[in-house]
């Protein structure tokens, strides 16, 4: 038989565990969902707090972020913002230099269109061997990095501007960057269809 005393210890130790049990969720949870808002031109982004903000590397980048990897992948990934004003070519012409980045071999490539509410857009998810460039965009020299993943995005403002988003890096960190980079901008996966040219 377990003694009064005995027992409101045993409670109060148990209740100071699931206590603090619950305020490690909490921050994590609240971690987690902690936005920065950035305004780039005409559009706003809410992109998560840890997306770190750099310094665009080029004249073509108008902003830059670096997500961290992911278990189990080395290197960030990366989000660039850029825009010319007009479609640079056509929308369908940049899917196609998008998708022709990647290797033919192992490829896999998925175009949709939506609405958000910073305007429509065209969204592109390709995985496989990517091109990356190296040095300036002038010299066209690449590096063939397996295992990669690019979300690119062409979301044009009514009136204003089409601006596009290309987020690359490593397949599981760009996965795992794809519904924040949605939210981003206000879109929504479950709202998009194919892509018609």
């Amino acid at each position: 038989m377990i003694s009064p005393t005995t027992y409101r210890r045993v409670l109060y130790s148990v209740l100071g565990i699931c206590l603090a049990i619950y305020a490690c969720t909490a921050d994590a949870a609240e971690t987690s969902e902690k936005t920065n808002e950035v305004k780039v031109n005409d559009i706003t982004l809410k992109v998560p707090a840890d997306w770190k903000n750099a310094p665009p590397s080029n004249r073509l980048r108008l902003a830059q972020f670096e997500i961290p990897a992911v278990k189990g992948d080395k290197e960030p990934a990366e989000l660039v913002i850029s825009s010319f004003g007009g479609t640079g070519g056509g929308i369908a012409a940049n899917v196609s230099r998008w998708i022709g980045q990647f290797n033919s071999d192992g490829r896999k490539a998925k175009v949709t269109q939506g609405e958000s509410e910073q305007g429509k857009y065209v969204f592109v998810d390709i995985s496989g061997t990517y091109n990356k460039s190296i040095g300036p965009p002038i010299l066209r020299k690449t590096e063939a990095v397996p295992n990669s993943r690019m979300l690119g995005v062409i979301l044009a403002v009514e009136g204003k501007a089409y601006y596009f988003l290309k987020l690359t890096g490593p397949d599981k960190t760009v996965a795992e960057a794809a519904d924040a980079l949605r939210t981003s901008f206000g879109a929504s996966a479950k709202d998009e269809k194919p892509f018609e040219q």
